[in-house]
């Protein structure tokens, strides 16, 4: 496993990610997840990232419990805060973020987090108010940095305008099928010191090459489940998944999987700190995990670029 920094903080992260979207604390069989994180830990992960909102607060629960016996400094802990956890608690008013850091630091069963993230732009709320609040977690030593999520330019360059913590780190969806942070916050992010986490890089699983064009999703996929597969809806084709399946004899000339292809592309980018994966099966962590360290040359770039049309 490769690690990198953090954008400018002291935050040595590794290159993977082991996110808990979708899959812990309800999507995947508990005895999977923790098998899971398990896993991760023995190959080098140390960066895991939740959100308050994950199944309503048990994808948090799950990991303070799967983590309590895990020493603090062995693992890089982020959360995140925005969505609703019920009809009157949403956003990132001051009062939200107070509420809220409290209640993930409760279920994640530590005193801080070392990043805590706006998971949206808050238009309801005064970015002054939001900014402050965030500052005041990070002098009270509930987060030692913060970070937001799928932030436009202009919303980074007001935050960043104001007094107070700076960002850290942005977490952007991006990969071979999703491209929209490079021409703008990708540069941003990297003049102002801000490092990316992205998401999504396999795409929920379509640039592992398991959808074929014309068939139905298998039974085991994301796609084919009732609890995961509705982001899935209707965002792709069957154009796209002949395009993925032409990038299958690339990953076999480098000796690589084809999620290892995926995520390889992703980490070429030295904007990128981490790849965030969503694994529901230890083999997946330790699959995609391998991908750290693959480097792509032009040309591999270019018949990549080829295969997708």
């Amino acid at each position: 496993m490769r690690y990198r920094k953090l954008g400018r903080s002291d935050l040595t992260v590794s290159e993977i990610a082991l996110g808990s979207w979708l899959t812990y604390g309800g999507g995947v069989p508990r005895e999977r997840a923790e098998a899971c994180v398990r896993r991760a830990l023995e190959v080098g992960i140390n960066f895991i990232d939740t959100a308050n909102v994950y199944a309503l607060g048990a994808a948090e629960s799950f990991l303070g419990e799967v983590l309590q016996d895990v020493p603090r400094d062995r693992y890089v802990l982020a959360t995140k805060v925005f969505f609703p956890m019920s009809p009157q608690d949403s956003g990132l008013s001051a009062a939200q973020i107070g509420k809220q850091l409290d209640a993930s630091l409760r279920r994640l069963r530590v005193d801080h987090v070392d990043l805590y993230q706006c998971h949206r732009y808050d238009p309801r709320t005064p970015l002054e108010e939001t900014m402050a609040a965030l500052t005041r977690a990070v002098e009270q030593g509930k987060t030692r940095y913060i970070g937001f999520s799928e932030w436009s330019p202009d919303q980074i360059r007001a935050a960043l305008a104001l007094p107070g913590a700076r960002f850290v780190s942005s977490q952007p969806q991006y990969s071979l099928l999703w491209r929209n942070p490079e021409p703008e916050v990708f540069p941003l992010c990297a003049r102002e010191g801000i490092g990316q986490i992205v998401w999504s890089p396999l795409a929920q699983g379509v640039l592992s090459g398991k959808y074929l064009p014309g068939r139905s999703p298998p039974p085991d996929s994301r796609a084919a489940s009732a609890q995961m597969g509705g982001f899935l809806q209707g965002r792709f084709d069957d154009r796209v998944y002949a395009g993925v399946q032409r990038l299958k004899p690339i990953a076999q000339e480098l000796g690589v999987t084809l999620p290892q292809l995926a995520i390889a592309w992703v980490l070429r980018r030295p904007e990128v700190s981490a790849a965030i994966i969503g694994a529901s099966r230890p083999e997946q962590v330790e699959e995609n995990a391998g991908a750290s360290g693959v480097k792509l040359d032009a040309e591999v770039l270019a018949r990549v670029d080829a295969a997708l049309a």
